[in-house]
């Protein structure tokens, strides 16, 4: 049996993180959408708070241990505060989870000490492709294997922040394994360039990029797990575990936000709260962020104790979709005409769940 209690550390976690959003993120939303720029110093303050070397054992210079439920509920917490930030501050974790789960122990030992340095790692994780009906399971880009090396060949999308990355984690359908599996490339890397950067319809202050490679050539030990390769579908599910937790962050954000407006709203003598048609529009959506939030938790509590979470981890996935799009545009509805103006923060939360909804629609085809 699990609980649903926390404990003294996460509680400690939790509220630590949600005062980082609270407090800083919040200020700093509405600007960095506008200007397409997150300022650098918001990102090392999070950075600062240690959240991936916390996940990281001692002998790889962390002072944690994996947790994919620790993970959701800091997930969860930055989701509260700005969608765009809070991907830029977890982009490091798509490069270090997947060397954790599923690198040898060399690449360990090589790679996870420049995740726990004072200074934000550029590093890049290269996984979605600009192609229609995108299958995680079947990637149009490839990896050939010449000698002692691989030829990486193909087009990659959304890579967070690729300018500035030292080091990519580039995955491709590795032809002789007829699999997906990832490789370790730094840079400068010859035949892989970058584009210029791609326009959202939210998430206007995170920097994402398409990526080309063009017989791109790396040693064979760059093979993410060597000759055993990598566990895809673990990774998947980390992946659909972090981005549902912080769907709900984002739907919690834009019904608090309702809520408390609703309560303020005098209309016809008496707060909008009271009429019936909004009471209940507001129940429903706390009814739909608890119910999330307990299937992302139990998505990650078998991922921790090794069960198969595959299952779990799409459904979760597929309801934060849902109910992200549901409980921002109901915010909007909420708020009626100021809804749609950019004096109040839901409509930017609604574009942001949009976004955030192709993203987990990537992941859970």
């Amino acid at each position: 049996m699990y609980t649903f209690d926390l404990t003294d550390e996460q509680r400690m976690l939790t509220d630590m993180v949600h005062r980082y959003s609270e407090r800083t993120l919040r200020k700093i939303y509405r600007e960095a959408e506008e200007s397409h720029e997150l300022p650098p110093e918001v990102i090392e303050q999070g950075w600062e708070l240690g959240l991936l070397p916390a996940s990281l054992p001692e002998d790889y210079g962390g002072f944690g241990e994996y947790s994919a439920l620790n993970g959701a509920l800091i997930a969860e917490e930055l989701g509260y505060g700005d969608m765009a930030a809070s991907l830029a501050l977890l982009a490091p974790n798509l490069v270090a989870t997947p060397i954790y789960l599923c690198g040898t122990e060399e690449q360990k030992q090589t790679y996870l000490p420049l995740f726990t340095d004072a200074e934000p790692p550029k590093a890049a994780s290269a996984f979605l492709e600009p192609v229609i009906l995108f299958d995680p399971y079947q990637l149009r880009a490839t990896a050939r294997r010449e000698g002692d090396a691989y030829v990486l060949n193909g087009k990659k999308a959304m890579v967070i922040n690729a300018p500035e990355a030292e080091l990519f984690l580039i995955y491709a359908h590795d032809e002789k394994a007829d699999s997906p599996q990832a490789f370790l490339v730094p840079t400068p890397a010859e035949g892989l360039s970058i584009g210029e950067r791609e326009k959202w319809m939210g998430f206007n202050a995170l920097k994402t990029f398409g990526v080309e490679l063009k017989d791109v050539r790396v040693p064979a030990v760059n093979r993410l797990g060597g000759a055993a390769g990598i566990d895809v579908q673990r990774i998947l599910n980390s992946s659909r575990i972090a981005l549902s937790a912080l769907g709900v962050g984002l739907a919690r954000a834009a019904y608090e936000y309702a809520r408390d407006y609703a309560k303020e709203r005098v209309a016809f003598g008496e707060p909008i709260a009271h009429r019936q048609s909004i009471a209940f529009m507001l129940a429903e959506m706390a009814i739909d962020i608890d119910a999330t939030r307990l299937m992302v938790w139990e998505a990650a509590w078998k991922l921790d104790k090794g069960q198969n979470a595959t299952h779990d981890a799409y459904l979760a996935a597929r309801y934060a979709t849902h109910v992200s799009l549901k409980v921002t545009d109901g915010a909007v509805q909420v708020l009626g005409g100021h809804g749609y103006i950019r004096e109040h923060p839901v409509e930017l939360w609604l574009r942001n769940a949009r976004s955030l909804a192709t993203l987990l629609g990537a992941v859970t085809v």
